[in-house]
C-alpha cells in the first residue's frame, strides 16, 4: 500500500460559504495518473466541512437556510459563554456535516455523479484562509 498527501489552500468568506473544490481536488490526484484508489478528501478546523452537494444556485440557498432552521446563528451556545467567539453556531453545523468526504478513483477517474461536486462550507463567522488535504491510497 502506498500513501500520496496533497494540499491546497482555500480562502472563504465565512458565514456558511460554500465553495465548489472538486477541480482542485480532481488535479491532486490526476496529477499522479493513478489508475485506481481510495481518495479521502479532508479539511481541519472545527468550525469548516467537506461534502457532496450539486453546486447548484437553488441548493446553495437551501443548504445555508436548513441549517439556520437546525442550528440557528442568533440561538445561545454555551460555546459562546466560555469563548466569547459568537461562533457556537458554525461548531454545531460543521459537527453535523463533518470534516470529510471519501471518493473511489476507479479506471483513472474519481467516482463522482453527474451532479455531484465535492464542496467545502466555512460556517466560522468570519472569512478564513482554509487548508485542504488530500490523501490518496492505492
Amino acid at each position: 500500500m502506498t500513501i500520496i498527501n496533497e494540499k491546497f489552500s482555500i480562502n472563504t468568506k465565512g458565514n456558511t460559504d460554500i465553495v465548489d473544490i472538486t477541480k482542485h481536488v480532481q488535479q491532486a490526484v490526476y496529477s499522479h495518473s493513478l489508475q485506481n484508489a481510495s481518495v479521502n478528501v479532508y479539511v481541519a478546523g472545527s468550525t469548516v466541512s467537506i461534502t457532496n452537494i450539486e453546486f447548484e444556485p437553488g441548493l446553495l440557498v437551501d443548504l445555508p437556510e436548513t441549517l439556520e432552521k437546525i442550528a440557528p446563528a442568533k440561538m445561545a451556545y454555551h460555546h459562546d459563554e466560555t469563548w466569547h467567539d459568537g461562533n457556537g453556531y458554525a461548531h454545531v453545523r460543521a459537527s453535523i456535516i463533518g470534516n470529510s468526504t471519501f471518493v473511489p478513483l476507479i479506471d483513472g477517474a474519481l467516482q463522482l455523479g453527474q451532479w455531484q461536486q465535492i464542496v467545502l462550507i466555512d460556517f466560522d463567522n468570519k472569512a478564513r484562509t482554509r487548508t485542504v488535504y488530500v490523501q490518496i491510497v492505492y
